[in-house]
């Protein structure tokens, strides 16, 4: 990916006159003019980058989009896209225990769309689109982020029309972040319940003027307390406009757990089936 932001024949990045970690920082040729796209270069895992230092540098952003690699069992080719925490006391890889980064459900989807849109079926018709819930560090950063990633193995990172195609849509992001904005017509949501690619959040993310930032999975659920959901709330940079519970994707046990947290709280509940 990092080749394919420097390489690319799509657009164009140039070296700005400031390093940060040890690397140079590029930014991108672009037509806004309120904003700016940078790019920024470590050698450091990603998921254990809690500690930026945005603050004391000359590269200190509104919003991060963290490109990454990802790794599973199963190799599964794919490009997705997620918001970072810890939801137990974990954290083998990265963040701190029990604990939310700050994000935008806005630019989660935008992210989402993006990969959506550069028809990957047609593409690279092996490689599926995907949101996952929530996981994973960093987390105690203070600016929004999210993971836009290029999976699951060596085979697929090599790939050079998969890294061309998700650099693509990372800084196709951002434009469709000020789209988004701009139209004012996302209802944001927190998910809860399901498994780890969230099918039924998918499909309202995809198919619905519905953003959103934190989702917990079903076998977190009983793990969760108020501390955990006031986070989901606060670390959202938009207002939350309602819970959304995948009730097919949670048993008995996990709804009595969770309905008796989220009525503490003035948002209302709703199920994914009815939105």
């Amino acid at each position: 990916m990092r080749d394919n932001f420097l390489n690319s024949q799509l657009f164009e990045f140039e070296k700005v006159d400031f390093d940060w970690q040890n690397h140079p920082v590029f930014k991108l040729r672009s037509s806004l003019t309120e904003n700016q796209i940078f790019l920024g270069l470590t050698r450091e895992p990603l998921i254990f980058l809690n500690n930026l230092k945005l603050k004391k540098s000359e590269f200190n952003p509104d919003y991060l989009i963290f490109a990454s690699r990802h790794t599973s069992k199963a190799a599964k080719p794919s490009f997705l896209v997620h918001t970072t925490g810890n939801w137990n006391d974990v954290t083998d890889f990265g963040g701190d225990p029990r604990e939310l980064s700050r994000t935008s459900a806005v630019l989660h989807k935008a992210g989402f769309i993006s990969l959506i849109e550069q028809n990957v079926s047609k593409v690279l018709p092996e490689f599926s689109v995907d949101i996952e819930v929530t996981h994973h560090g960093p987390t105690s950063l203070d600016k929004p982020l999210i993971f836009m990633e290029l999976g699951s193995s060596k085979k697929e990172w090599q790939i050079s029309q998969a890294g061309q195609l998700v650099t693509k849509a990372i800084i196709n992001t951002i434009y469709k972040y000020i789209q988004l904005e701009k139209e004012g017509t996302q209802k944001i949501g927190l998910g809860f319940g399901g498994t780890h690619y969230a099918p039924n959040f998918h499909r309202l993310i995809k198919n619905k003027n519905i953003a959103m930032s934190f989702i917990c999975p079903k076998y977190y659920i009983q793990k969760l307390n108020k501390e955990i959901i006031k986070k989901m709330i606060d670390n959202t940079y938009e207002k939350v406009d309602y819970f959304l519970i995948d009730w097919k994707g949670t048993n008995s046990a996990e709804k009595t757990h969770l309905t008796s947290l989220l009525e503490d709280f003035n948002i209302p509940i709703k199920k994914t089936k009815d939105v």
